[in-house]
């Protein structure tokens, strides 16, 4: 069927004589090559077509539109490729290159010219196909530049697979919807969405995010929008504006001040030069000031436009191109000796041509297996199909740069970053480069801020403000939570419970482990307090060893409440933090039960025996101390096994803001209230005999060393208060030493008469005799 449709559309051409009048160029040779260049822009012509023009099928008058001085320059460069191979030695030795070359002006020309490259070589008609081979006049055709023209040729050649080498990107409708069932399609230059993402990278460098974007009425512009579209948005950029840059030039104001109203400063600008010369004059017109141009590799390049007057007016200008060379070799002999005038010099598709010529030339070397003589097959005809087939495994060296197709038909994505110098107009210099997705530059600008919102400050989230995620206002994580801009600038992440963060933190730190290390300065000095107490009660027994058994009773005590502190020091446990309140209690009780049947006794002397003889006869005849004590001992081991049954001390687990403090539950000695009655009941006791205010001491040491115990644990929380209760166990302990035996050392040692019987019984009789 679509044979058929092209033969009608042929027949209805052939009756007006379309193809014996197309301006064409050609030159004859063993295999032709085919060119389809527009050498006349409808865009800005003279005399642009009607619409009524468009749809007659007639020929139309291509010089009544804009000369392309940019498509005339890429003929000549595919005529001096053509002509280099037909000279050269190495490539198709024996085999010679023509071409024929169309003024593409318009569509419909397009498939007269197309029509034209069909018809069987030598014959001039195209035949109507019967099942065998028949050869057509080219053998590869060059061009058409566009995607939209590009797309609507490229299936008059699929019947016979002739091989379309274009230096155009094709925009991206046709690598997705056309290029799988189209297979004869080869490019030179990258695809455009390759050079979309060059200039996301461009903005992505300076951190500019609040751009427009610019285009054309046609595919090219409309296709590298949407991968325009797609890009961005990972990107963090957003797209303030875009419109399409009107035919008629009265209207393009209007963009502009749209432009202004969105307070956009970075405008790329992805379209054709016949639509960027009108939009640029029109900001020139419009003073239009420091703004920042991104263009595209169709007007990058352009001569006519950096030339413009007041072209410095606009701002920067940086653009992409595809890769440049040097000038090419023989060519500015080839134009002087082969054309008249000279027109002016873009080179920004010299190279993709002359590569798209060598690329059809070194293909066909291949299937004429050439060598550098002579072709084996000189006298075998080459099919488009055996061209095609062999360019998708053509690789060579052209100008230092390897020529290669992967299995799109897409050459390796190479790009040339550009700055226009405005002040020397005309002068275009490198800026950098793009390769595989990686952006190297070397244009250094002081880039101004040209965002929506400036960019928040580490620690900070954003909070959007409009519909543009550009737009937004800034605010400060709190404590206990942190930002990863690059994950999400828009949230703050809570840390985890063994994590702290100060307000305004990007992550999140590990809570320090806090309790008392054994190689801490503080727990070393605890240790050696402890390990004093017990030497000291073993001297203090060995001078007391006629002392008695309770003083003997009262120093052991008094050593093993000391190896409570012991327990304090490494990082608690369940057994430790049982063990070590346990031990403390239940010894420390021990020995105050002894001073509570010192007290006790000294009470019976003073008073007792004076006013009830008989209760104090009683208590001596019975051991009465040992009984107070054990029965004292052991209903505190009753207690500490209930309290330990019922709730007893754990390991806790205190949280703070950047540390976590490892310690054990508080216990709480309820014998210690019957204690300090005991001692009160000491203070009226002789002046003279000082063992009950030396008792009375060391509980004022033990009560006052346990508030402050109490009142810190209950007021602050901290590392520092994980030496709060062995300390008051030292001073608990310190406060028998010191209020209780170290007096008796006192006596024995610096004043031995007064311990003596005699002394004694004196203070008792002094206080008996004293008036009541």
């Amino acid at each position: 069927m679509l044979f058929l449709v092209v033969m009608v559309s042929f027949h209805l051409v052939k009756q007006s004589d379309t193809c014996s009048s197309l301006p064409r160029l050609s030159l004859d040779g063993d295999y032709i090559v085919g060119g389809l260049f527009q050498l006349h822009e409808k865009y800005g012509g003279t005399g642009p077509a009607t619409d009524t023009e468009n749809r007659k099928p007639e020929v139309l008058q291509c010089h009544r539109f804009k000369f392309s001085s940019a498509s005339y320059q890429q003929i000549q460069v595919m005529r001096f490729a053509i002509e280099e191979i037909n000279n050269s030695t190495l490539l198709l030795p024996g085999v010679s290159l023509g071409y024929e070359i169309f003024d593409y002006c318009s569509d419909l020309l397009s498939y007269g010219a197309a029509l034209e490259f069909l018809t069987q070589k030598g014959r001039g008609a195209i035949p109507v196909w019967n099942g065998t081979n028949y050869r057509p006049k080219v053998i590869s055709v060059t061009g058409p530049f566009g995607s939209s023209q590009t797309i609507s040729v490229a299936p008059l050649y699929m019947s016979e697979m002739i091989p379309m080498v274009s230096s155009d990107s094709w925009g991206n409708k046709c690598p997705t919807e056309l290029k799988k069932q189209i297979s004869l399609l080869f490019r030179t230059i990258p695809s455009d969405k390759y050079q979309v993402e060059s200039i996301v990278r461009i903005l992505q460098q300076f951190n500019w995010n609040w751009v427009a974007f610019i285009g054309g009425d046609n595919d090219y512009s409309r296709d590298a929008l949407t991968v325009f579209q797609d890009k961005i948005r990972p990107a963090n950029i957003c797209l303030a504006y875009q419109d399409t840059i009107p035919q008629n030039q009265s209207l393009i104001g209007r963009l502009f001040n749209n432009i202004a109203m969105f307070n956009v400063q970075v405008i790329v600008v992805f379209a054709n030069v016949e639509f960027v010369i009108p939009f640029i004059q029109k900001a020139i017109d419009l003073r239009v000031k420091e703004k920042i141009w991104i263009a595209s590799e169709t007007w990058s390049m352009n001569q006519e436009l950096i030339k413009k007057s007041q072209i410095e007016r606009i701002g920067t200008v940086l653009g992409v191109t595809v890769r440049r060379h040097k000038d090419l070799r023989g060519f500015d002999e080839f134009i002087n000796n082969t054309v008249k005038s000279r027109h002016e010099n873009d080179p920004t598709y010299s190279f993709v041509i002359y590569s798209a010529v060598y690329a059809v030339a070194h293909a066909l070397h291949n299937v004429l297996r050439c060598g550098t003589r002579n072709c084996a097959n000189s006298e075998f005809i080459a099919y488009p199909y055996m061209v095609t087939e062999a360019l998708k495994h053509v690789k060579f060296k052209l100008d230092n740069q390897s020529i290669e197709f992967d299995e799109n038909g897409d050459p390796p994505a190479h790009y040339d970053i550009v700055h226009w110098d405005l002040v020397f107009k005309g002068l275009i210099t490198d800026a950098g480069l793009f390769h595989s997705d990686i952006l190297s530059c070397s244009y250094f600008l002081q880039a101004p801020v040209l965002q929506c919102s400036s960019e928040c400050k580490s620690g900070s989230r954003r909070v959007q403000t409009g519909f543009h995620t550009c737009c937004f206002e800034c605010e400060i994580c709190s404590d206990g939570k942190y930002i990863n801009h690059t994950a999400d600038p828009y949230s703050c992440i809570a840390c985890q419970k063994d994590e702290w963060a100060r307000n305004g933190s990007t992550s999140c730190t590990k809570r320090s482990i806090e309790y008392l290390h054994s190689d801490a300065p503080l727990a070393i000095f605890l240790m050696f307090q402890a390990s004093s107490i017990i030497l000291i009660s073993m001297a203090i027994l060995v001078l007391f060893l006629s002392g008695g058994r309770l003083c003997f009773f009262m120093l052991c005590c008094l050593s093993m409440s000391s190896i409570s502190v012991f327990l304090h020091i490494g990082k608690p446990t369940e057994a430790i933090c049982t063990v070590r309140n346990s031990v403390f209690v239940v010894f420390y009780v021990a020995c105050l039960s002894c001073l509570a049947v010192r007290s006790f006794q000294i009470v019976c002397i003073f008073k007792m025996a004076a006013k009830l003889p008989k209760a104090y006869d009683f208590w001596v005849k019975h051991g009465g101390q040992w009984i107070t004590i054990i029965t004292t001992t052991v209903i505190m081991l009753f207690l500490c096994i209930l309290w330990i049954t019922i709730e007893g001390p754990k390991p806790n687990q205190i949280t703070l803001y950047s540390e976590i403090i490892l310690d054990c539950t508080y216990g709480v000695i309820p014998i210690f209230y019957v204690i300090v009655l005991f001692a009160y009941m000491g203070t009226d006791l002789p002046k003279n005999y000082n063992e009950g205010k030396s008792i009375t001491f060391s509980l004022l040491i033990f009560f006052i060393s346990w508030v402050i115990s109490l009142t810190v644990h209950l007021s602050t929380k901290g590392k520092h208060t994980l030496s709060v209760n062995p300390f008051s166990v030292l001073c608990s302990l310190y406060g028998i030493l010191f209020g209780y035996f170290f007096p008796k050392c006192y006596i024995i040692i610096i004043t031995p008469e007064r311990n003596t019987a005699a002394y004694f019984q004196t203070a008792i009789q002094s206080y008996t005799l004293q008036p009541r």
